[in-house]
């Protein structure tokens, strides 16, 4: 999930109040003016239309909303590097803004700006394309990540709210798109704007899911493809119950990280060596599940680690929660809020490219091995989803495979608690000499476009800028901060 550090980044935004006009009928995108939440004014954008069903082009189509930054070297111009951000259900606009800011780890340098016209995109279902809904509540909101099941009863519990989640989304007004919002389709959507662009390949840039969505790209499209770059990477099998279950892992991954900043900062009185800081993780974790703070009950608090163990720059006021409750206090700072829409759209996009278990009895066993493996937050990792009462996929999962150019860079982090490195690992298995893998020494979730490893971001940029990949992968040491 690439939602915490995005969302964080573009907030720093300059807003702008401009509206973006339709696609021409005939010849290429019609760029104008941007939606007024697009934050960047450096930004032009169209709307495209796009069949809803590709198996029926001629049939009712959706609106796809693109930004573009254009390169303003003509003569150094190779083409179009279209971006993703992550989610599923990540809004995409802002994307070519965010990675020119300038001081941000991962910003584009010059000669890169100067290759490409960068293009964001909305994908279908997000945002300004067409967005979809599932009509979730603000306790459905905070309990939609890892409600964790202490018992099976609780797993019982959870199925009854799953199942009503996925009522919810088979009814709302845009449930006429749920059989669609796949990253098939999506894929399928970035050949129509590069198509549009009037280019023969297009290169790439993708973070968390947005690493899969490219991965089934250039397995569909290896022909289209030019250079591509999947940073912190989900598995070969997407964003399936196998990576639910990878929180765990990842969580197990990167904690301690946190802990040992935690140690060091003996302030907040959570302990001066590491496993006093894992201790209290259980504590706490224990206390409010038996007397909740604030709204702030076990499932809350273990999601709230989570999400803040994305970044370094998050422990402080991690730190500071854990503190507040410790004391008995509600924190100031709580869940991220994430909008309603990005969330429907994971839940379109999860359970319509994969088929997942039925059976309540299936997660229960699930869940208790996944707590026994991985404590701190398996028995949430685990837990029955709305995807248990979807429909089945409309067609079968792309499998990716080593046919194709041998075009493809994968970057990770050794400590990611979103995409841990056994998917990245897999990942570049199912690639095989078509990809090639850096690795980085550091925690976190992305390691190119919200890190500053130096290392890293080389081997990257002249990827990107100049088509040279590395011949064979590459481990990057941990640099001091």
């Amino acid at each position: 999930m690439r939602r915490t550090v995005l969302f964080a980044a573009l907030g720093a935004m300059t807003a702008t109040t401009l509206l973006a006009p339709n696609a021409g009928a005939t010849g290429g995108p019609r760029w104008g003016a941007c939606p007024a939440d697009v934050r960047s004014p450096t930004l032009q954008c169209a709307t495209l239309q796009v069949p809803l069903d590709y198996r029926d082009p001629g049939g009712r189509k959706i609106g796809l909303t693109i930004s573009r930054l254009a390169s303003t070297n003509p003569e150094k111009r190779r083409g179009v590097l279209l971006t993703n951000p992550g989610g599923p259900g990540g809004p995409g606009l802002d994307m070519p803004g965010m990675l020119t800011m300038p001081g941000l780890p991962g910003t584009l340098p010059q000669n890169v700006r100067d290759t490409y016209d960068v293009i964001g995109i909305d994908p279908r279902g997000v945002g300004h394309s067409s967005p979809v809904t599932c009509d979730l509540t603000k306790a459905q909101l905070e309990l939609s990540n890892m409600p964790y099941a202490n018992t099976p009863a609780d797993v019982v519990k959870q199925a009854k709210v799953a199942k009503e989640e996925a009522k919810q989304c088979a009814s709302s007004k845009s449930a006429w798109m749920l059989p669609y919002v796949t990253t098939a389709n999506t894929a399928r959507d970035l050949d129509q704007v590069r198509k549009a662009l009037g280019e023969e390949k297009i290169s790439y840039l993708g973070v968390s899911y947005g690493t899969y969505l490219g991965a089934v790209y250039t397995t569909m499209f290896p022909q289209r493809s030019d250079r591509f770059v999947l940073d912190s990477n989900l598995g070969s099998g997407g964003y399936d119950i196998e990576a639910m279950h990878g929180f765990a892992r990842g969580m197990q991954d990167r904690f301690p990280d946190f802990a040992k900043y935690a140690a060091a900062h003996p302030e907040f009185g959570l302990g001066t060596k590491q496993a006093q800081v894992t201790a209290k993780f259980f504590a706490l974790a224990a206390r409010l599940d038996r007397n909740p703070i604030g709204g702030i009950d076990g499932s809350i608090f273990r999601t709230l680690t989570f999400e803040h163990i994305y970044l370094d720059a998050q422990f402080p006021q991690l730190a500071k929660a854990w503190q507040s409750l410790d004391r008995g206090v509600a924190p100031v700072s709580g869940l991220m809020k994430y909008p309603e829409n990005l969330l429907a759209t994971r839940l379109h996009v999860m359970c319509g490219d994969s088929s997942w278990p039925r059976s309540v009895g299936s997660y229960q066993a699930d869940v208790a091995v996944s707590r026994g493996e991985y404590p701190m937050i398996g028995a949430g990792a685990a837990n029955i989803g709305p995807c248990a009462y979807w429909a089945p996929p409309k067609e079968p999962k792309v499998r990716i495979s080593d046919r194709g150019p041998s075009n493809v860079l994968m970057v990770q982090n050794l400590r990611d608690p979103a995409t841990p490195l056994s998917g990245a690992r897999d990942l570049r298995r199912a690639f095989g000499q078509r990809a090639r893998m850096v690795t980085v020494d550091q925690g976190g979730h992305g390691a190119y476009a919200f890190a500053a490893n130096q290392c890293a971001t080389a081997v990257v940029n002249d990827y990107l800028a100049t088509g040279k990949r590395i011949g064979q992968d590459r481990f990057c040491a941990a640099e001091s901060r």
